[in-house]
């Protein structure tokens, strides 16, 4: 007979609200950095997100590859089937995870659609994900009121819930979001896909960003577009993070330090 708590692990603390905090003490947004597990390779992954971390990252994102990333623009899909030819699977993201965690402290969200994740289990994935040294979930495809069937368990876990909210989420999305969201809320910039292009001083982008902090209660990180040192320090007065995507796995096919320099840029206008 199968152990019924086989799958138990002791309840994780989450890196995510500390580091945010500590961000906001030092008077700046966090960065928040996303990157496909298994591209161009294990091992060219392996660097890149070793450099990156090491650059300045506040947050890392690991996004697990999968073949169909609806919410995702071309440069994003293009890496997922990188790595999905480069042999990527969710054990193979899940030890990228663990070296990385063996190394550095920043914390950790895996990134990644319902379907390879729940394929596993929920109760398995999250100790999984737990043991990997992972701080959170952010599931793209799995709304407030479907998520229960894996935000339960990686919240007995210890693990955070990443909800996202839209410019055209209304007043109820938006409260249905934050019921269910911990570390903090990812406040998507505009409609489409990511990598879209972005106009940082649209004011109803401002008022989206401020009505949603005036209401969250955690914090809140803005992404979808945005790709260099302007736009981040000019969404740093309207957020509590800035989460770049596209333009990193861009700057990544240059190398390990394309992308270390891309961070450095990037982190440098938070800093100031």
């Amino acid at each position: 007979m199968k152990d019924a708590h086989a799958h138990e692990i002791a309840p994780i603390t989450s890196r995510i609200g500390p580091r945010f905090a500590a961000c906001a003490a030092a008077g700046r947004a966090a960065l928040v950095g996303y990157l496909t597990a298994f591209d161009p390779d294990r091992q060219g992954s392996l660097d890149r997100l070793l450099a990156a971390c090491e650059a300045g990252l506040d947050v890392l994102e690991l996004g697990v590859p999968f073949s169909d990333p609806t919410a995702d623009g071309p440069t994003i899909q293009a890496a997922m089937q990188r790595a999905l030819v480069a042999g990527a699977t969710l054990d193979g993201a899940l030890a990228l995870a663990a070296e990385v965690r063996r190394r550095f402290d920043l914390p950790i969200v895996l990134f990644g659609y319902a379907n390879p994740l729940l394929r596993r289990g929920a109760d398995a994935l999250v100790a999984d994900v737990a043991r990997a040294g992972i701080d959170g979930l952010l599931v793209v495809d799995l709304p407030p009121e479907h998520c229960a069937v894996l935000r339960d368990p990686a919240r007995r876990a210890g693990l955070d819930w990443i909800g996202l909210c839209a410019p055209t989420s209304t007043d109820a999305r938006i409260e249905a979001v934050l019921s269910v969201t911990t570390g903090f809320v990812y406040a998507v910039s505009l409609t489409g896909v990511t990598g879209t292009r972005l106009d940082v001083d649209d004011p109803a982008l401002h008022a989206q960003l401020a009505a949603l902090r005036a209401r969250a209660g955690i914090p809140v990180a803005v992404g979808f577009g945005v790709r260099d040192a302007a736009q981040v320090r000019a969404l740093a007065r309207h957020a509590d993070g800035v989460i770049v995507g596209s333009a990193l796995v861009e700057a990544g096919l240059d190398g390990a330090e394309g992308l270390a320099a891309k961070i450095r840029e990037l982190a440098g206008a938070l800093a100031r």
